[in-house]
């Protein structure tokens, strides 16, 4: 179990079987960073192209297509002092007649205080003064190399995780993600110091983080799409369009954790999850939206002997 300090000199706009920058065993901590959505990093340079570009790929020694990559987010931090975000909301989250008076995309700087832990508009003028907001650290974007030789833009999500833009995605969360190409290639960026549901205005407010991270390898075992958990929850992430097939990728992917793990039935997972579930939006603004499933851990049996 080796802690591994990786300081990225290139990056990808694509999670696919890229040439890895790192061969990491199971077990391994890596330290290291990421730059923002335009390609920004802590020292304001532009460094890489735009969008979302990934740090990464890191190659997970022995993991094969059927394993579960087990990534633990240990710190998500901002790294430099300046965020940034757009307004208006899309025009896919109004009404179609409301649509037509948005007015022109502007983007706005923000001020990230990490003694404080807060983010301030410095911009904002109008009504909004000098609106502050706490940090809420989160990786819109991370997965693993997808199936079949694909390069899947960082724009979009599939069944390999991708541009989730899910704001659960903070440190101390376990994700699990299927791996479909010899050695994972786990990739990682878009750093968002905080973000409502949906990313509706197409950014957290966006910023270069430091990040570590810590692997595991479960060997031969199957799931289909990426999962999560944390101290309260256990949860899965559909990621598609429309967004009723991402609920039914997410809903179907934890009825099928709770069978294998938790040894009940479809009639028994249903009855839970009919009065207990919680669904989160992730991104409802990329070509693929996001929809996460979850189920609070008070409410589950004890995990079931294999």
């Amino acid at each position: 179990m080796t802690t591994h300090v990786f300081h990225p000199t290139r990056y990808h706009n694509t999670l696919g079987p890229h040439e890895a920058v790192l061969r990491i065993a199971d077990g391994d901590t890596v330290a290291t960073t990421t730059v923002d959505a335009h390609g920004v990093d802590q020292y304001g340079n532009l460094v890489a192209a735009r969008p979302n570009p990934q740090t990464g790929p890191f190659y997970i020694v022995g993991a094969e297509p059927g394993d579960t990559l087990v990534v633990h987010l240990d710190r998500l931090a901002p790294n430099r002092p300046t965020g940034f975000t757009f307004t208006p909301v899309a025009p896919n989250v109004v009404d179609p007649a409301f649509a037509r008076d948005l007015p022109e995309r502007q983007r706005l700087t923000w001020r990230i205080d990490r003694d404080q832990w807060t983010a301030s508009l410095a911009d904002a003028g109008g009504r909004l003064g000098d609106f502050t907001l706490p940090l809420a650290p989160m990786l819109g974007c991370f997965g693993v190399a997808p199936a079949h030789g694909q390069f899947l833009s960082a724009m979009t999500s599939a069944e390999h995780g991708g541009n989730t833009d899910y704001r659960g995605f903070v440190a101390g969360v376990t994700v699990y993600l299927p791996v479909f190409v010899p050695g994972a290639l786990f990739s990682l960026g878009d750093g968002h110091a905080t973000q409502g549901d949906g990313e509706i205005v197409g950014t957290g407010i966006e910023t270069s983080f430091d990040v570590q991270f810590t692997v595991r390898l479960l060997k031969g075992r199957l799931i289909h799409w990426p999962r999560g958990e944390n101290a309260d929850y256990i949860f899965t992430v559909g990621n598609a369009r429309p967004l009723d097939q991402a609920v039914q990728h997410a809903t179907t992917e934890m009825l099928r954790w709770l069978q294998e793990d938790y040894g009940l039935s479809v009639a028994e997972a249903s009855t839970i999850l009919g009065q207990c579930v919680e669904y989160d939006l992730g991104n409802i603004y990329d070509p693929a939206y996001t929809m996460v499933c979850k189920t609070p851990r008070h409410v589950l049996p004890p995990i079931a002997d294999r």
